[in-house]
């Protein structure tokens, strides 16, 4: 009988899917209300929850694994772990592992037909996986890291980008991508800055909205994270506590998030893994639920993030241990995080823990946990399975005939490599090396050129051997006949014995090209311990270049060939000494995979440069922070230096240093000139619910056609409050021609440039606003005055 029993279940794993095979149906309930896509989604919300005991409640608001039922690595299927999966685990189901195409269509429609045909109420389940820079899953499109795409400054190619993902998630079955993320990049030592849109909250928020616009055009969810102001850790260490206070989370770090959450109508938001002020934000009653429900109104769902309410135990103490994990008894910790995380507003818990929201059942029934608390949550997540679409369509799984047709198609390939080369910042040209002719015998040296592709995290396992590196890049553009290439170090060692052959490269080139930067690491080798400059608890003290990469560029600086210096990284590097060469320096965060390809239509002039910091770069680690939207009362400046003649000259801010940045956030150089001119505002005197428009003449005074990103800045000259000295309010990426001019609008609504006063009060405060329009935040070209009465 055990034998039949088995042979049973090993034929009905290759078989098409139906009710029967599983043993269940609940056909009773095709005619009920919450099946009736005609009625309103809170008349279904109802109906359904009504229905629901406390165990399916709770299991709505566990995260599953494809991994229950799918041998991740010899692709066998478990029906035992299938079933016992939605019986504890049914809300969602994560899919982000290296596996073919087929086995993840395949097991995702297995999940989600169990789900709906022999669960008793037949509760569709939402597909999640990661998507910051693309689909997770071998050979989809990797698009470049979100800390370079920020950079493209291009609303439409993000949205774009943002349709892609959503169509190959969508091909194979996923409904869910763990993105965007609206933390700002203004601690850099921290490890995730390529996983941000830059220190800016307002270029953060328009390059989410883009990206949600795209995905959920669709109707593939994102998920925005991580929910608030997470990445500005204490010693910019991954997960430390957050030191900020009330004004400033609500001036510089909440409009990033309402933007992607609220304007863009995201479907989900994961929480952060940090304590906000000593508050752990699994936990925080303020921000999930006054903020995010109360003052915002958002009506969906809050997810913890990985393992992140184990940490109310360790490294909180808040809760006690041991924690016990799911099939194991438990524990008072189990449940005091459940009353910790769940009544504050963190709906959902993710795995990678101990499963503590399954402690659900008993403390209600105990009177404990109001129900009610439950229901909240559980509609919240409903809402956005019905919003969704998921119990009309569970999935969209295209035919496999037609995969190759949607997933990293030509256009894809194309798409990622306009956005790359659009990302790409020129950020030093004064001797004109750039763009190189391509005539020129090229030089290609450094260890992040070939070998491997210089991929951010977040990448699945062994992408980098896939992809267009730089060498290949330029020599695509070129020919082979005209390249030669010496990797001259390795990027993890100290050993110069690679110089020689580097040097003499270099001297037997018309230019050489040298690619340094940081490196992380894929999303199995991350977490294996290997080697990285940056990545997901990957943080460092130093900004520098690692190794025999810094004396690498000097040995090669200090021949005779015209060198361009090309960062290949994942956030900003402090080699500033490079200002004083004759170097032409090129600025590429993590690329996609065309990366190669974008690169070399920069640096051979078939694209004009036109990308722009979404980031600034700092002289050294030491002068950090080093964002452009410093208060009003900071940064003083009484800079002291390191002469060339090798005296030193003495200051005070700092005394052998400066404030200042190396290169501002929003700077950008062109292979073209613009001149900007005439700027004029709609009105002068205005109210705090007018809308203003400043109009400025941008000029391409140079020979080649080019995009320009005009920017507008807002300062408040007098209020009650210290605030930033000046904030982006609104950026325009236009294209002109050689000699011709354009007039550019940018309209500002006057009711986003309030403070929060000493009340906590949020207001526009009569007086003065000066409109600044320029090229970046260090080259405002032109101004203006308007007056709030």
């Amino acid at each position: 009988m055990v034998n039949l029993l088995s042979l049973t279940l090993a034929l009905a794993s290759t078989l098409p899917f139906t009710t029967a095979q599983y043993g269940y149906s609940n056909s009773s309930l095709a005619n009920a209300p919450y099946k009736n896509p005609a009625l309103p989604v809170e008349t279904r919300i109802q109906d359904l929850l009504a229905r629901m005991t406390i165990e399916e409640k709770t299991a709505q608001l566990l995260q599953g694994d494809i991994s229950n039922w799918l041998n991740t690595t010899s692709g066998a299927f478990n029906h035992s772990g299938l079933v016992q999966n939605f019986q504890q685990k049914a809300g969602m189901f994560y899919v982000g592992y290296p596996i073919s195409w087929e086995w993840l269509a395949t097991n995702i429609k297995r999940g989600q037909d169990y789900a709906v045909n022999s669960t008793r109420l037949g509760i569709p389940a939402i597909v999640q996986t990661e998507g910051i820079h693309g689909f997770l899953i071998g050979n989809a499109t990797i698009f470049n890291s979100p800390i370079a795409y920020a950079c493209s400054f291009n609303r439409t190619q993000i949205q774009q980008m943002g349709v892609q993902i959503a169509k190959e998630a969508q091909a194979l079955g996923v409904s869910q991508v763990f993105a965007p993320l609206a933390d700002l990049a203004r601690e850099l030592r921290y490890g995730r800055v390529e996983e941000t849109f830059g220190e800016d909250g307002y270029l953060a928020g328009e390059i989410a909205y883009s990206y949600i616009q795209g995905v959920q055009s669709l109707n593939v969810s994102t998920m925005v994270k991580h929910y608030a102001a997470f990445s500005q850790p204490e010693q910019g260490l991954n997960t430390g506590p957050v030191h900020i206070g009330e004004r400033e989370l609500r001036t510089t770090w909440l409009p990033s998030y309402k933007r992607a959450i609220i304007d863009a109508g995201a479907y989900s938001v994961m929480s952060a893994y940090s304590s906000l002020d000593g508050v752990p934000q699994v936990a925080d009653y303020h921000t999930l639920t006054e903020i995010l429900r109360d003052e915002w109104g958002f009506e969906y769902w809050v997810s913890s993030d990985a393992g992140a309410t184990d940490r109310l135990a360790n490294p909180f103490y808040i809760c006690p241990s041991p924690l016990n994990t799911i099939n194991s008894p438990i524990t008072d910790g189990n449940e005091c995080i459940t009353l910790n995380a769940l009544p504050a507003g963190g709906d959902v818990e993710m795995g990678g823990g101990s499963f503590n929201y399954r402690s659900i059942p008993e403390l209600v029934a105990s009177g404990r946990l109001p129900e009610n608390v439950v229901d909240t949550a559980v509609s919240r997540l409903l809402r956005a399975k019905f919003q969704m679409g998921l119990f009309e369509k569970p999935y969209q799984i295209a035919p496999q005939s037609q995969w190759n047709n949607i997933i990293n198609t030509p256009a894809a390939k194309q798409l990622a490599r306009e956005i790359d080369r659009d990302s790409i910042v020129l950020l030093k040209n004064d001797h004109a090396t750039l763009p190189i002719s391509k005539s020129a015998k090229v030089a290609v040296i450094g260890p992040m050129a070939s070998g491997f592709m210089n991929y951010g995290d977040y990448v699945v396992y062994q992408s980098q051997y896939h992809g267009v590196t730089p060498l290949a890049g330029i020599q695509n553009a070129i020919g082979n006949g005209s390249v030669t290439y010496a990797q001259g170090c390795e990027r993890w060692s100290l050993d110069e014995s690679g110089f020689p052959a580097a040097i003499a490269a270099a001297e037997a080139a018309d230019v050489a090209v040298v690619v340094v930067g940081t490196w992380s690491r894929d999303q199995q080798e991350l977490w294996e311990g290997l080697n990285a400059t940056t990545g997901e608890h990957v943080d460092v003290a130093s900004l520098d270049l690692v190794g025999a990469m810094r004396p690498l560029l000097q040995a090669i600086i200090n021949t005779t060939t015209p060198t361009v210096v090309v960062f290949s990284s994942g956030k900003p590097l402090t080699e500033d000494w490079i200002s004083n060469t004759t170097a032409s320096l090129v600025q590429q965060f993590y690329p996609s995979q065309q990366g190669g390809d974008a690169l070399a239509d920069i640096l051979f002039g078939d694209v004009n440069p036109n990308g722009k910091l979404s980031v600034s770069f700092p002289h050294d680690v030491g002068t950090l922070p080093i964002y452009y939207d410093y208060m009003t009362s900071g940064r003083p400046t009484n800079p002291g230096f390191v002469g060339a003649d090798g005296v030193l000259y003495f200051g005070h801010q700092y005394v052998l240093n400066t404030p200042q940045p190396w290169f501002p956030f929003g700077y950008g150089l062109s292979y073209t000139t613009f001149e900007y001119s005439n700027v004029t505002l709609s009105a002068v005197n205005v109210t705090a619910t007018s809308t203003i428009t400043a109009t400025v003449s941008v000029t391409n005074n140079g020979t080649r056609d080019g995009a320009e990103v005009v920017q507008l800045y807002v300062k408040d000259v007098l209020a009650s409050v210290d605030r930033p000295n000046m904030v982006l309010k609104g950026f325009e990426k236009v294209l002109i021609a050689a000699g011709e001019t354009v007039e550019v609008r940018i309209a500002v609504e006057v009711g986003e440039l309030g403070v929060w006063d000493r009340a906590m009060e949020y207001v526009v405060e009569p007086g003065e606003f000066v409109v600044f329009v320029g090229a970046g935040s260090g080259d405002l070209r032109g101004n203006g005055s308007f007056y709030v009465t």
